[in-house]
């Protein structure tokens, strides 16, 4: 499966972005799908999943509350609804997705073997 992100931009504190991840090739669904981010000089961050075969959803603490992980099956795409943005969330964003994960998993990086490109999302004043 080949990622695409986007939906990144600059926005200001408390404003809300909406990422996009496109799929192409197999079927998204048979995948579990999750967005991560990365700061300058800091590591790869889980931010929120779905687990494959499953409606549960997955979310860091730090996000809890204000972002929402969802997916388009007919359009084979990964949304994260990002609202109440605050400074500390900019970053680049990636999407990845992967077949085989187990739900302990589901919150390490290392564990998903495909990765879009990335989309900056900066929140300054």
């Amino acid at each position: 499966v080949q990622l695409q992100a986007s939906g990144g931009g600059s926005v200001q504190p408390g404003d809300s972005l909406r990422l996009s991840c496109a799929a192409s090739g197999r079927a998204f669904s048979f995948y579990s799908k999750a967005w991560f981010r990365q700061a300058p000089g800091k590591e790869r961050e889980f931010v929120a999943a779905i687990k494959r075969g499953s409606n549960f959803l997955y979310y860091a603490d730090s996000v809890k509350g204000r972002f929402t992980i969802s997916r388009d099956s007919v359009k084979n795409t990964l949304y994260l609804q990002m609202n109440s943005l605050k400074p500390e969330d900019t970053a680049v964003y990636y999407c990845a997705a992967d077949e085989r994960l187990i739900t302990s998993q589901i919150r390490t990086a290392s564990a998903y073997d495909y990765w879009g490109q990335g989309t900056q999302v900066t929140v300054s004043s």
